[in-house]
């Protein structure tokens, strides 16, 4: 497949996010939107704003983009080849089924599905589907977290001994009528902290057991959350996610990695000094990593995976279903104020 055309469906912040990196990238063009409301399917997302990454304004240009406003339509489209599916939580479960059993590549934004229940059907569609899934982890192909990864796997700096993830935030000021239904989100648990929910079982291994505290504020649902993971390797691993933090407060996200022989610490707000190496007997360094985003890297792969008949391997659809069983596994303890098994 020498141009593998792809159809975004759902219109929002994350859609831009992609469209940004399909821009960027080779192999693969955009040749449909779908969006059953309408919106923005003229290709101009001007309107369109989210807390990570440029600001800068988006008009695709439309030319030779099909637009949709029927799913089904969509996907009997047959120069489409992958569906990227960026619409609400709620939504995932039936899209990516759908999407499936068209035969077509799918990519499907985070979190898989609402419950691991939906989300356990995915796996079992994926893994008798034709074409390929991959869930849209995209931490996973950050250069920040992939370097620390990279630090953990090849043993730079001897063991880890301990790891702490942070993702804090206010409240989206966009797509509140989803995410601040947290029976259609999730709340913060599931759309905000899965991510190093997920980036911790792809670091140390799925956990053993969850213990976990925190509260709802502004879904209904846990919208803060401090999350202790129990590892084999013997890491003490834990995660904070909210969305529950004052208007103003804006959006930020850090890690902490201790090793027998250095420390690392990631924060954000830090911008051009976001990543700190300490080791001992030597001054810091401020590591400079070659420039990227997760959305870019993640899309890069999936497209390497369908040029070369091979299924993706740094995100399954498994791992989509871990992140989500995770996050329930930390409402269960925040609900009984008890640790719980996996």
């Amino acid at each position: 497949m020498n141009q593998i055309r792809v159809g975004i469906v759902g219109t929002g912040f994350m859609a831009v996010a992609h469209i940004r990196a399909y821009q960027q990238l080779q192999g693969i063009e955009i040749g449909a939107l779908c969006n059953p409301s309408g919106r923005n399917l003229n290709g101009d997302f001007s309107d369109v704003h989210g807390n990570v990454g440029s600001d800068e304004p988006v008009k695709l240009d439309m030319t030779g983009v099909t637009a949709y406003r029927s799913l089904n339509e969509l996907l009997t489209d047959e120069s489409i080849d992958l569906i990227d599916i960026t619409t609400p939580t709620f939504l995932h479960h039936e899209q990516a089924l759908a999407a499936l059993a068209s035969g077509k590549h799918v990519l499907c934004e985070k979190p898989l599905a609402r419950t691991s229940a939906q989300a356990r059907e995915i796996v079992g569609a994926a893994d008798n589907a034709t074409g390929f899934f991959m869930p849209a982890m995209c931490l996973r192909f950050w250069p920040e977290w992939k370097w620390v990864k990279d630090a953990i796997d090849d043993g730079r700096f001897g063991k880890p001994l301990s790891a702490r993830f942070r993702r804090v935030a206010e409240a989206p000021a966009w797509g509140q009528n989803s995410f601040l239904d947290g029976k259609k989100s999730g709340g913060a648990l599931l759309d905000l902290h899965i991510h190093d929910a997920d980036f911790a079982a792809y670091c140390f291994g799925r956990p053993s057991h969850v213990y976990a505290q925190g509260h709802t504020k502004v879904s209904g649902e846990i919208d803060h959350v401090l999350a202790q993971y129990t590892v084999e390797c013997g890491t003490a691993v834990s995660a904070e996610g909210s969305w529950a933090m004052a208007k103003g407060f804006g959006f930020n996200m850090a890690y902490t990695v201790n090793f027998e022989n250095a420390t690392v610490d990631y924060d954000s707000a830090r911008d051009d000094e976001a990543i700190k190496l300490f080791e001992p007997d030597k001054e810091p360094q401020i590591l400079k990593l070659d420039e990227g985003d997760g959305y870019t890297g993640q899309i890069a792969h999936l497209v390497e995976s369908i040029q070369s008949g091979i299924s993706p391997a740094i995100v399954t659809a498994q791992d989509g279903l871990t992140s989500v069983e995770l996050c329930e596994a930390a409402a269960q303890s925040i609900d009984s104020g008890k640790r719980v098994a996996l």
